[in-house]
């Protein structure tokens, strides 16, 4: 029988993505689960999988063009008999949805009544990361519920869930719904709408540009998903959170001594002892030393989150743009097989195969431009986090020391912080630690 093979869901809140390339034509025989497209959502690029054994009919997607969940990507002949029931042999079908890649958990929300139920089977709630990742989100279940401001209002799980993570009460949001029913769009334009001031505030988006052909000759690409995403998710970052940066320089001349000497057990056991996998494990203690750096921060609800977990993102540049993978519970690995996990995710990184679940939970950020260049620079908070540590290019400095100047080498560190959180001292005395910890490697055993 002739089997249509949709699109699955990709992850949470994820509607559509990019054909990269098409790995099968018609007449190719396929197993289940063998990928059969490549697609660049707004995170990451992934293989999508077949959901059937058989032979393939018909491509119904074109590389360089767009796919939707839910949507025919393409036909496969399936030797499968039709179950009891069934539609008959050589009937077009289209089987149940394969499962997810790389599923994302939901965030809990309040059970649906069991009127709501009925009136919408199967309805999932999904849990946008930021006002950007909104597209459409399903919003036929409605709840009633108290706002902070005490207004009763009517919104769907998903729409509440996105208030609460942009800062925004949801009692004061007008909906334009039937019987004042609040929308995705109505909590974006309020959120939009509190961000704006007396001077246009709204970011690039929100400029018209003139028109540069009149200068000369121009030419226009589209953004790639990755790109897009980070756009957003920087603009997100910059409009909600007032940021500082701290800079301070650690001493790493003994710590680069250790580096030669224990470099190549590193390599042997497949990993690589650099500054970033060290500055991991020291982030970690910094991170256990003062929780408020390992927080986030909810204005709705007035509170701010601990984590009682420490999963510090590594930012890796890449030829499609920067992606930050997540190395988990950083505090309970040693710097080995920190620098193993290390290796591993940015070779994952270059090659296109890191999934959604390795770029998402991440509680601080590392990124290092030290292998490029540069004396300083002002990394952006990877908002909901609440700090990003920066790492320039070490070097070799006179130093005056013991009476008199010494080669040291310096390595620059930015620590970017949320005012809202953090207070200058706390970032000071946090960047400091993080400092002594690289000068004497006995500190991190002693008090890390």
């Amino acid at each position: 029988m002739t089997t249509e093979l949709r699109l699955p869901e990709l992850g949470e809140n994820i509607e559509s993505g990019n054909v990269v390339k098409i790995l099968v034509k018609p007449g190719d025989s396929i197993e289940k689960d063998q990928p059969v497209l490549e697609l660049e959502t707004d995170k990451a690029t992934i293989e999508v999988p077949s959901s059937v054994t058989g032979v393939v009919k018909e491509i119904r997607v074109q590389e360089g063009g767009k796919a939707s969940v839910g949507q025919v990507v393409l036909t496969v002949d399936s030797p499968q008999e039709a179950s009891a029931g069934g539609p008959a042999s050589g009937t077009s079908a289209t089987p149940e949805p394969a499962a997810p890649v790389a599923p994302v958990p939901a965030a809990a929300s309040p059970p649906a009544s069991a009127s709501q139920e009925k009136a919408a089977p199967g309805v999932k709630d999904a849990a946008p990361e930021s006002v950007s990742d909104v597209g459409h989100a399903d919003e036929s279940v409605v709840a009633l519920e108290s706002s902070h401001s005490g207004r009763v209002v009517a919104a769907s799980p998903s729409v509440r869930r996105l208030a609460r993570e942009i800062g925004v009460d949801i009692g004061q949001v007008t909906g334009t719904g039937s019987s004042g029913r609040i929308s995705i769009a109505d909590v974006k334009a309020h959120a939009k709408r509190m961000n704006e001031g007396p001077s246009v505030s709204g970011g690039p988006a929100g400029v018209v540009l003139p028109d540069f052909s009149k200068w000369g000759e121009i030419e226009r690409k589209p953004m790639s998903g990755i790109r897009l995403k980070t756009a957003q998710h920087m603009s997100t970052a910059w409009s909600n959170v007032p940021q500082v940066t701290q800079f301070d320089r650690a001493d790493t001349t003994e710590l680069e001594a250790h580096r030669k000497r224990f470099g190549e057990k590193a390599e042997a056991a497949g990993g690589k002892l650099t500054v970033t996998a060290i500055l991991l494990k020291v982030a970690a203690s910094a991170l256990k030393a003062f929780p408020q750096f390992n927080a986030s921060v909810d204005m709705a609800a007035s509170e701010i989150v601990y984590k009682k977990y420490i999963h510090v993102g590594v930012a890796v540049d890449t030829d499609r743009g920067l992606l930050v993978p997540v190395i988990r519970d950083v505090g309970e690995k040693n710097i080995l097989q920190i620098s193993i996990e290390l290796a591993q995710v940015a070779e994952k990184a270059r090659n296109k195969k890191l999934t959604l679940d390795e770029m998402q939970g991440g509680t601080f950020t590392i990124t290092n431009l030290g292998g490029i260049g540069g004396t300083n620079f002002s990394p952006i908070v990877n908002f909901p986090e609440v700090a990003i540590l920066g790492v320039s290019r070490g070097g070799v400095e006179p130093v005056y020391r013991n009476g008199k100047f010494e080669p040291r080498t310096l390595l620059p560190l930015s620590l970017s912080y949320d005012h809202r959180v953090i207070d200058g001292a706390d970032a000071a005395r946090f960047l400091r630690w993080v400092c002594e910890a690289l000068q004497d490697p006995f500190l991190l055993a002693l008090e890390g």
